[in-house]
This record gives structure tokens, C-alpha cells and sequence, in this order.
């Protein structure tokens, strides 16, 4: 009698304790940017002037501001200000860099030189310094923090993309697509371009990282929204004058800053594992 061969056992996911940290902190934040009455029932605007700079306590867990508002409550509803403008910043630097890129990688010689020259300027010219100028344009605020990092993370985006449009353009399956005689919009919508962004959404869930600590770190310099805003770059910001006898005040901010964006660049870098082995499965 023959044996029957056992069935292939299916491979068992691990998922990193740092992964589920990072899982769990972005999934509280965007709870928080969603609903904030989930996580806290406290208003962050309540002004409580008997209970004005006192540290973290079980009434407080992390302490009240100069004003006696509830620092957590703060840093909760802060969520939905931070992540948008960290998002709203990320999209305007790709969407900008996906036109960059696309039009470099499929123009001729003379177009594709004069946009790498633009982009080149606009690598010349520091996030920092492209806020100071926004600012003095438009006046500081939210929005402005949004065109500054967006405009200064989108020429890093358009090389990328512009190097995945060559490599996908002088590809084997694209000189095949040509000699079977297809046109070269149909080339380029089901071939170079579907393959060009292959890399966004890894690209993307980083940048929104990096979007959020450039943001906070200019909103720290004055430069974001004004108070009683509860952005965390403003809290950080407005904790300046204290951080001697207030330590809360820059530091939990600071964490909730710091720990949202390690949290989605952790995410990020699973997701780019994660694809890079179907890639190589495939």
C-alpha cells in the first residue's frame, strides 16, 4: 500500500514585534485624526486656569499647558491636522514629480534636458528656505506648509520616476510590444507606465514620514499654524518659552511626531520587502 505524500505545508508569516508596534501606532493615529472621541473625551480647547503647567498625572497623563488645556487631548486632535498636511504635502511632491519624471523619461533630448536643469534648481534650493519664501509670499499657515514641503520633496520623486521611465522604456517586453507593431500610446499607457509606477506606493507611504517630521520642524519655527492650533509642529512650537520647567511640553509632542513617522516608515519598508519578494517570486 503506498503511502500517501503529506500536503505541502503553507509557510507560516511572522510578523516582527517592531512591525505590530509600528501597525498599531499608525492605526491609533489615524483613529485619533478620524475620531477623537475615541481616545479621548477631553476638549482640547477647554481652559482650566487652576491646573495651568502641571506635569503628567493620573488626571493628566501627559501633563496641561500653559493654559491648564489637557496635553493629550491636545496631541490627539493635533492627528488629523499633522497627517494631513503630511499627506496633502506628499501628494502635491509626487503628483508634480509624476509629471517631472513621466514627461523627462519620454520626451527627446531637449525637453528631458531642460527638466532635469528645473529639477536640479529646485534641489538647489533647501526645504527651509523654499518655506521662508512661501512665507513671505503667502503668510505662514498650513497650506504654505504644504506647497513648501511638497515642492522641496518632488524633485527627489521626479528622478526616481524618470529612472523607472527609461528602464521601462528600454525594456525587452517594450521592444517586443513595438515590433508587434503596437503604437506607442498603447506602449507607453500598458507598458511603460504601469511599470514606471510600480514603486509609488512604497515611495508614497515613506514620504508621508518624512512629510510630517518636515513639516513639524518648520512648524516649530514659527512658520506653520498659529495657536491655539493643536498641530503638533505648533505644539512644539508654542512649548519653546517652557522647555526648561515644562519638559512635557517638547517632548511628548516631539514622541508623537517622531513615533508616527518611524511608525509609517517602518510600514513602508515592509511594504517594499513585501514587493520586491513578489517581484522575484514572479
Amino acid at each position: 500500500m503506498t503511502a500517501l505524500a503529506p500536503a505541502p505545508s503553507r509557510p507560516v508569516v511572522r510578523l516582527r514585534p517592531g512591525l505590530l508596534l509600528a501597525a498599531v501606532a499608525v492605526a491609533f493615529f489615524a483613529a485619533a485624526a478620524l475620531w477623537p472621541a475615541l481616545v479621548t473625551a477631553r476638549d482640547p480647547l477647554a481652559i482650566d486656569l487652576t491646573r495651568v503647567l502641571e506635569p503628567p498625572s493620573w488626571r493628566h497623563p501627559l501633563g496641561t499647558d500653559p493654559s491648564g488645556r489637557d496635553l493629550y487631548a491636545r496631541i490627539v486632535h493635533g492627528a488629523r491636522d499633522s497627517l494631513l498636511i503630511g499627506v496633502g504635502a506628499t501628494a502635491l511632491g509626487m503628483s508634480a514629480a509624476v509629471v517631472l519624471g513621466v514627461l523627462s523619461g519620454l520626451s527627446g533630448r531637449f525637453l528631458d534636458g531642460a527638466i532635469n536643469r528645473f529639477i536640479e534648481v529646485l534641489f538647489a534650493f533647501p526645504v527651509l528656505l523654499l518655506a521662508l519664501l512661501f512665507v513671505a509670499v503667502f503668510g505662514p499657515g498650513p497650506v504654505t506648509l504644504v506647497v513648501a514641503v511638497g515642492v522641496g520633496t518632488a524633485p527627489g520623486y521626479a528622478r526616481m520616476i524618470r529612472g523607472q521611465v527609461l528602464a521601462a522604456r528600454d525594456s525587452g517586453y517594450v521592444e517586443a510590444a513595438t515590433a508587434f507593431g503596437h503604437s506607442y500610446p498603447r506602449v507607453v499607457v500598458q507598458h511603460i507606465f504601469p511599470n514606471a509606477m510600480r514603486p509609488l506606493a512604497v515611495a508614497t507611504t515613506l514620504g508621508v514620514g518624512q512629510s510630517i517630521v518636515w513639516a513639524s520642524g518648520l512648524a516649530f519655527l514659527g512658520l506653520g499654524a498659529a495657536p491655539p492650533s493643536s498641530e503638533w509642529g505648533a505644539l512644539l512650537d508654542a512649548g519653546r518659552a517652557y522647555m526648561t520647567h515644562a519638559w512635557w511640553l517638547e517632548v511628548f509632542p516631539g514622541v508623537a511626531v517622531v513615533g508616527l513617522a518611524l511608525s509609517v516608515t517602518a510600514l513602508g519598508r515592509a511594504l517594499q520587502r513585501r514587493l520586491e519578494g513578489t517581484h522575484h517570486d514572479g
